[in-house]
């Protein structure tokens, strides 16, 4: 067999944006076709379209589109000098059959002398977590095998990868020397394990060498790690390509190529946070992001992520404090806004909550509630009239047990921390300031910020342990209820108080209602709520402890 010269190229598409798409291929594909370059280039799952395109899948002038389009990048592969390279493109196609009517399909699509000259239709088409393929598409039935310079490649579309039979089993039929795989394959922490486990036992299975590669960047709540990959027959790891970042994997198949080095747990989630903002602003035409900094570490690292995201210059911080603020909190805010150089203000609630009390009786958590919905409207009008994009501050802890006022510290558009637990989000602090020492940089976030007792500061003296358990022992209940789906009797039986896991199931499961109403944010879990655990809002089931 000969060393067939192949490309991956990890790249970033936008959802919708065909030309922009097109644009970002030509130019990837011209650089590498300069010179002596790539035999075959694959592209991502949906490179021309963005992925996931949802509903728009099933309109007819986006299928016209997208077919459209592909003709018109094989035209101009062919004008740029690509011709003789062939391109895998992942695209929206549609079948007519007399089983399915017509209907949209998830394809791939080989360019090649400036035609479309074969197309392959995803075969598995998933229905869980994330996806809703089985809603949108119809399954394709036909393997695709090519003849490339001797060299014998089959192609799969993602979850082709993750379900037995199928394409894997195909390409050992055909005895391909190289199964290709395009993928739009979300991030969830701990993937990139599993997913070179599952890369080495498929190219076993197949016996042939595989090539993995994967979209990047940030779609709504969903971002796309890269991580893409090359194994041989045997498994064994051959070149690896950078995680969170737009990258060329090229190698002669059979021969090592580049390995780019792991990231950390914690500065894999970071940079899944980052790259999720930085996208969700950049790719919906935002120019500037605004916050509440109340001096606490929610909001603390919502600002430290939004700098490092799009740069301070960009960040707008707000100041809100009421007549409970300490002046603690009130420094550490400030602190903050010195440290990594974002814009600052102070607009005092106190008078606003005033004039609210003066024409309604309020009392307890009324008027508690009240202060965070002055914050909330207050940041809304100065996103109005000033055009920034509203950062809801809340984690996945506070989202988890409604501990967040509707209209209040849940507005906004845009939660960056909405997956992150609270503890998690103290670790993540401590390494983005441990990060800022070892390159020599100030750490962005106030040390007080980071071993305060958090505090909503609604009233005198607020802790968040007045309403809420030890955040640690919340986020292992929370674990195991929203993202392993365990219930009451198995939480007791794992060593959980039964008092404790009745109290916070019920206050989690009360709290489907806000979560429903609360702005989209970054996945990075197994189970984000919005797009992986969807519950009903009118529920009558209630989990029981034993005893």
């Amino acid at each position: 067999m000969p060393n067939l010269r192949i490309s991956l190229a990890q790249a970033n598409a936008t959802v919708g944006d065909l030309a922009g798409n097109a644009e970002r291929i030509r130019s990837r594909a011209r650089s590498l076709c300069d010179g002596q370059g790539p035999q075959l280039i694959a592209f991502p799952e949906m490179m021309l379209t963005g992925y996931p395109v949802e509903d728009l899948a099933l309109r007819a002038s986006f299928q016209d589109a997208s077919i459209a389009g592909l003709s018109a990048l094989a035209r101009d592969l062919e004008q740029d000098g690509c011709g003789q390279a062939w391109i895998v493109v992942g695209y929206l196609d549609r079948i007519e059959s007399q089983r399915w009517g017509t209907r949209p399909v998830n394809a791939a699509g080989v360019l090649h002398g400036g035609q479309v000259v074969a197309r392959y239709v995803k075969h598995h088409l998933p229905n869980y977590g994330v996806f809703d393929e089985a809603r949108t598409f119809v399954p394709g039935d036909a393997p695709l095998v090519l003849e490339i310079a001797g060299t014998s490649v089959a192609l799969a579309i993602c979850e082709d990868l993750w379900q037995e039979g199928g394409p894997v089993a195909w390409a050992r039929q055909a005895r391909a020397d190289l199964l290709v795989v395009i993928n739009a394959s979300p991030y969830e922490r701990n993937k990139d394990d599993v997913r070179l486990e599952l890369c080495q036992r498929r190219a076993r299975e197949a016996g042939c060498a595989l090539a993995y590669v994967n979209l990047v960047g940030g779609q709504d709540e969903l971002v796309f790690d890269g991580d893409s990959l090359i194994v041989d027959a045997e498994g064994s790891l051959l070149a690896r390509a950078p995680q969170f970042a737009e990258a060329d994997l090229a190698i002669e198949l059979g021969a090592p190529g580049p390995i780019a080095p792991r990231l950390s747990d914690l500065e894999e989630v970071y940079r899944a946070l980052e790259l999720g903002l930085a996208d969700y602003v950049a790719k919906n035409g935002f120019r500037s992001v605004m916050l509440g900094l109340s001096g606490g570490i929610d909001s603390a690292l919502v600002a430290a992520l939004a700098c490092d995201a799009i740069g301070a210059e960009r960040v707008y911080g707000v100041s809100l404090p009421s007549a409970y603020s300490s002046d603690h909190s009130k420094d550490d805010a400030a602190e903050l806004a010195g440290r990594t150089g974002l814009h600052y203000r102070t607009v005092s609630i106190e008078p606003m909550v005033e004039s609210f009390l003066a024409q309604l009786s309020l009392t307890g958590l009324a008027e508690e509630n009240l202060q965070a919905r002055v914050r909330g409207t207050t940041l809304m009008a100065l996103s109005n009239q000033e055009g920034h994009l509203i950062l809801t501050t809340g984690n996945k802890s506070e989202l988890s047990v409604g501990y967040s006022t509707l209209y209040g510290d849940s507005v906004g558009g845009f939660a960056p921390i909405k997956d992150v637990p609270k503890t998690l989000v103290w670790e993540l602090a401590r390494w983005r300031n441990a990060q800022a020492v070892a390159a020599g940089a100030v750490p962005p976030i106030p040390e007080s910020s980071i071993t305060k007792p958090p505090s909503a500061e609604l009233r005198p003296g607020q802790v968040d342990t007045d309403s809420l358990p030890e955040y640690e022992r919340l986020d292992a209940i929370l674990a195991a209820y929203v993202d392993a789906d365990r219930g009451a009797a198995d939480l007791v039986r794992t060593g959980f108080d039964p008092a404790l896991v009745n109290r916070i199931l019920r206050l989690t499961d009360l709290a489907e209602y806000k979560r429903r109403q609360y702005p989209p944010g970054t996945k990075i879990s197994l189970r984000a709520f919005g797009r992986d655990r969807r519950l009903p809002i009118t529920n009558a089931w209630r989990e029981q402890a034993p005893g």
